[in-house]
């Protein structure tokens, strides 16, 4: 057990150090930038790394690490909210459909399977369309299409939960469902919810990345991770410099919470530990 958990403890502490830093930088943020992260000035415009703009600027004139730290506060506030909607949303619905009759069960799930068809891009696109595009119609899709992840895992691990012998005994001493629900299914699934937060953050910040990129996501003057790399477009051949800072922040912040999602299924999944 103690060589598993030796195994098991750089992954987890990789994504815990490239999350921690995304956060740091978020955090900071609120307090200080180096510059106005949405002040345009003509006279620095393209400018290379200097003592004062380290990542240099873009074609506005904009400091590149400002924009690179705010943009950090963007993304994971869209993937705080995506996620947060759609744990509350598969959650129950997941243990709702494995403690419900057969029937309604199914029928959760197959509605479940029909969300599942549509993208977070496709369902942004078309809320955009509808209500207009912004952060907050970027967050509601991603959280909508990601409710079907939620919904599958929180099924099956009720699933073997109900399984269990003191469920068995507490629905022979006439415990409601609902009781049965709270104090012992989403304990013992909790580690399982945990990791797929994880996951799904690291699908939210890649979706948050692409919407602002097709124009979809969050709205200017507002920096975001995605729409720098579009803005960056025009000038991928004389200044590549403007796509690889967003992009370096964006891998670093995806495979942060890859990490992590595996460090903490590994950590929390005692099948796991008795492979290793």
């Amino acid at each position: 057990m103690t060589t598993a958990v030796k195994r098991r403890t750089p992954t987890l502490t990789a994504g815990a150090v490239l999350v921690g830093l995304v956060v740091l930088v978020a955090l900071v943020s609120f307090i200080w930038t180096p510059h106005d992260p949405t002040r345009v000035d003509a006279a620095v415009r393209l400018l290379g790394p200097t003592g004062d703009f380290l990542f240099g600027t873009d074609k506005f004139g904009r400091d590149l690490v400002s924009q690179i730290m705010v943009g950090a506060r963007t993304t994971l506030y869209v993937g705080v909210v995506a996620v947060g909607v759609a744990a509350l949303i598969g959650t129950p619905l997941g243990i709702l459909a494995a403690m419900s009759p057969r029937w309604l069960g199914e029928f959760i799930m197959r509605v479940n399977d029909l969300v599942l068809a549509f993208p977070a891009l496709l369902l942004a696109i078309m809320f955009g369309a509808v209500f207009g595009a912004s952060t907050w119609t970027a967050m509601v899709a991603i959280g909508i299409a990601t409710v079907p992840s939620f919904a599958r895992i929180a099924r099956s691990g009720t699933m073997q939960v109900m399984s269990t012998e003191y469920v068995l005994a507490a629905r022979a001493a006439g415990r409601s469902r609902l009781v049965i629900a709270r104090r012992h299914v989403l304990p013992n699934i909790a580690g399982l919810l945990i990791v797929q937060s994880s996951v799904s953050f690291a699908i939210a910040v890649l979706a948050e990345a692409a919407l602002s990129f097709l124009g979809f996501g969050t709205r200017p003057p507002t920096p975001s991770w995605g729409r720098m790399l579009q803005e960056s477009q025009e000038l991928l051949a004389v200044q590549p410099r403007l796509a690889i800072v967003p992009g370096i922040a964006i891998a670093v912040a995806v495979l942060g919470f890859n990490l992590l999602g595996d460090g903490l299924r590994d950590r929390l999944d005692p099948r796991l530990a008795g492979r290793r």
